[in-house]
């Protein structure tokens, strides 16, 4: 029954775009160390208070500077759902780290999801060093060069701003900064869905946040189609062996069985119509 009362969720439209954020990971995984001392200037708690505070909110309109010195506001990507996470280009440890690590859980979700249901947008904080060619440099490095990924910066202003509304805190070091390492899930309309923490997003919670958001959004235009993927999305699940999403076969066995059984007992019901409809009437 359980099945049966997710599928029909889906089928209409009514999973919510929003959950409770899991409860924030203890400091050591929770914070990244660029290229720092080993005693971290950032308070883990505050820290990730911070970041959790800003859950719920809507981010602004923001104009940042893609890496080809395009002018690009954040607003562009309002209509699906987005993942944001802050880089610096100098860094050698932690950002390097995160970004493959965000890479593998994004070509999963792109692989599970399909090209174009999501973007990917990394910001360089370090104003004026993370250029538009220093992250082109740095994407093309570590192989983020998607089409639904872009790399940009801003002033040390406008930075400033998104970083305090995004729930990001980072602070500078003698050998470069220390810094929070968190990918950021906004909904279609930028409301700050979810924080994942983590030197290595987890694939697992990347795919799932992506899919409720999917699930969540009404179609612009609901049909067959759009039928069929949320069902697939739904029976889409994660396998830890692998460490990939795969389809569960399981549902649709049950929603062909009872599809089965539904004719049978409609079919039944028709017949005893059709008979008591042929009685003679006294």
């Amino acid at each position: 029954m359980l099945r049966w009362g997710i599928l029909l969720l889906a089928l209409g439209g009514m999973v919510p775009a929003a959950a409770k954020n899991p409860a924030p990971p203890a400091a050591s995984s929770g914070t990244a160390v660029a290229g720092a001392s080993a005693v971290s200037p950032l308070d883990p708690n505050i820290v990730l208070a911070r970041s959790q505070a800003v859950v719920g909110g809507t981010v602004k309109d923001t104009l940042l500077i893609d890496r080809n010195h395009r002018p690009m506001p954040l607003s562009r990507y309002r209509g699906k759902p987005l993942l944001v996470s802050f880089i610096y280009t100098g860094c050698f440890q932690a950002c390097p780290v995160s970004t493959r690590g965000l890479l593998q859980a994004v070509r999963e979700a792109r692989r599970t999801l399909g090209p174009g249901k999501f973007a990917v947008l990394s910001v360089g904080f370090n104003v004026p060093f993370d250029t538009p060619q220093a992250l082109a440099a740095f994407a093309r490095q570590h192989g983020a060069d998607f089409p639904d990924w872009e790399f940009a910066t801003a002033d040390a202003a406008t930075i400033r701003d998104l970083t305090r509304s995004l729930g990001f805190s980072y602070v500078a070091t003698p050998k470069g900064f220390d810094h929070i390492s968190q990918v950021t899930v906004l909904d279609a309309s930028g409301r700050i869905y979810r924080q994942i923490y983590g030197d290595t997003p987890p694939v697992q919670e990347v795919g799932a946040a992506l899919k409720d958001l999917l699930l969540g959004a009404p179609s612009p235009t609901p049909g067959l189609s759009d039928l069929w993927e949320r069902v697939r999305l739904l029976c889409t699940v994660y396998d830890s062996r692998s460490g990939r999403y795969r389809l569960d076969y399981s549902l649709f066995l049950e929603i062909a069985i009872g599809a089965i059984i539904l004719f049978a007992v409609s079919f039944s019901l028709f017949k005893e119509w059709r008979r008591q409809r042929q009685l003679p009437r006294s």
